[in-house]
């Protein structure tokens, strides 16, 4: 068996934890950008090194076995070990040339990023830029992103943070709607205008709890969660919903409504892992998004 270990490269784990983590060879190979035939191969490659069965094949696909179970802990440590030798690798990476990935909110992606980014490319013509929006926290650690824009202060370990500002929050409705409405003069006509709000997201509705609204699922007459739907919900008059005053106040079709209310506002956080923040391409990148953002946030308060 000692002998076999030396044929247990990374690419055998690697396989072995997509298999543990998706359920099927199927949904590893997809997630791994391999086939699936290259994928069982692998599986039977270590299973054979190791003298052991890591799997038990169920109808609804594959299911660890005891030893399999034993063995995700020691997987798991190969994997950030292996992650940590990239990291560092391309920490030392000189040129101010490559790409850069940032994560971000949907909302900022869709609505603050873009001029930004055009920016950028305009001052750094050698450096790409990929963005993903996504309201899920991904993982700088595995270099799914090299910097991210978090609306919460980040509390991972090894990333290096820098807080750009806060965001502040405001209610729309558009002129459309508010014209066949009751000009809202309090609080009391405010909660009585339409809703808009989330489906299975509950952020809304837990903030409204803390300030004292007996808020429910069922107060908002049209519910969505991708939040650039809806933003197009509110500005199409299905009720006033709320979004970063940066948005509302940019859309002549729409009217700020006064809530008498302390809203609070949303912090900005630029994050990245440690090792890579002083690669140049992203020292960079992140250098110039701060100093973008923080002109945003000034012209948004000044409005």
């Amino acid at each position: 068996m000692d002998a076999a270990l030396h044929k247990l490269d990374w690419s055998l784990v690697q396989s072995f934890l997509a298999v543990a983590e998706h359920g099927s060879l199927s949904a590893a190979a997809k997630a791994l950008g391999a086939s699936q035939p290259t994928v069982g191969r692998q599986i039977k490659a270590m299973e054979v090194a190791l003298g052991v069965t890591l799997f038990v094949r169920q109808p609804r696909g594959l299911v660890l076995s005891e030893t399999g179970s034993d063995l995700i802990e020691p997987a798991k440590a190969m994997q950030e070990a292996v992650n940590e030798i990239s990291l560092r690798a391309a920490g030392r990476e000189d040129a101010t040339i490559g790409t850069v990935r940032i994560t971000a909110s949907i909302t900022v992606s869709h609505y603050v990023l873009p001029p930004i980014i055009a920016a950028i490319r305009l001052a750094e013509p050698g450096i790409a830029i990929e963005l993903v929006p996504s309201d899920e926290s991904e993982n700088l650690l595995f270099r799914e992103a090299d910097i991210a824009l978090r609306m919460y202060r980040p509390t991972q370990l090894d990333v290096v943070t820098q807080h750009i500002g806060d965001m502040a929050l405001g209610l729309f409705g558009s002129r459309d709607y508010l014209a066949r409405t009751t000009k809202p003069e309090s609080l009391e006509d405010m909660m009585a205008l339409d809703l808009v709000g989330h489906d299975r997201e509950e952020r809304l509705i837990h903030g409204l709890r803390e300030r004292g609204f007996d808020a429910t699922r069922d107060w908002f007459k049209t519910r969505v969660d991708n939040p650039t739907v809806y933003w197009e919900l509110v500005r199409a008059g299905c009720g006033v919903g709320f979004t970063l005053s940066k948005v509302g106040r940019a859309d002549p079709d729409m009217i700020e409504i006064p809530t008498g209310i302390e809203i609070e506002p949303l912090p900005l956080w630029l994050t990245s892992h440690e090792a890579m923040r002083h690669t140049p391409r992203i020292r960079r990148v992140w250098t110039l998004l701060a100093e973008q953002l923080v002109q945003v946030i000034r012209d948004d308060a000044k409005t």
